[in-house]
């Protein structure tokens, strides 16, 4: 029988929360893998400098995560922002624009390691961790910002929708993956 958390077996994990009862949940659940933990920007920005990681789980408030996201991208790690008070259409839009793998908010974090496990398997798989984020949690955004929240942004949202496996978040992953860097592309 397969594993059903193999792609979170084993991975190293960083997590980076403010709220010191949010990191001991996500260790809790996660514990099949190696989480290490951050509470601020500057100890956070260090261990991604400095460690090597298979997933960041960022939050976006207290910690300025977005700033973490560009750092992390940098560095090739696939990252995961995590969020209460920064739900939003806005942080929704920067953190694919950045990168970011997904967006999922903190109501959702009983679910983490289901939700991880998905995403890290069709981005295995090659396919768009975005679409299946949509997929899984669209009405949980559609009920948050209300029915037609993406018409504000309706460009943005039907080039992102038209190139799901395209989007400039992962064209910036891209050019820090040293798997297509070292093959001159």
């Amino acid at each position: 029988m397969a594993d059903p958390k193999a792609h979170l077996n084993g991975k190293r994990i960083l997590a980076v929360d403010d709220e010191a009862d949010i990191l001991e949940t996500i260790e809790d659940i996660l514990d099949m893998a190696d989480v290490e933990v951050a509470r601020d920007y500057a100890s956070a920005s260090e261990k991604i400098r400095t460690g090597r990681y298979d997933l960041a789980i960022l939050d976006i408030m207290g910690v300025n995560g977005l700033a973490l996201l560009d750092e992390a991208v940098a560095k090739g790690i696939p990252t995961v922002m995590l969020t209460a008070h920064a739900v939003n259409p806005d942080t929704l839009m920067s953190s694919i624009r950045k990168g970011a793998i997904s967006y999922l908010p903190k109501e959702t974090l009983a679910e983490l390691d289901d939700l991880l496990e998905e995403l890290l398997a069709a981005q295995a798989a090659g396919k768009p961790p975005w679409k299946l984020l949509f997929d899984r949690l669209g009405g949980y955004f559609d009920e948050r910002f209300g029915p037609d929240w993406k018409a504000k942004d309706k460009n943005f949202w039907s080039d992102f929708s038209r190139t799901w496996e395209v989007g400039r978040g992962i064209q910036e992953r891209l050019k820090h993956d040293k798997r297509i860097i070292d093959k001159g592309i």
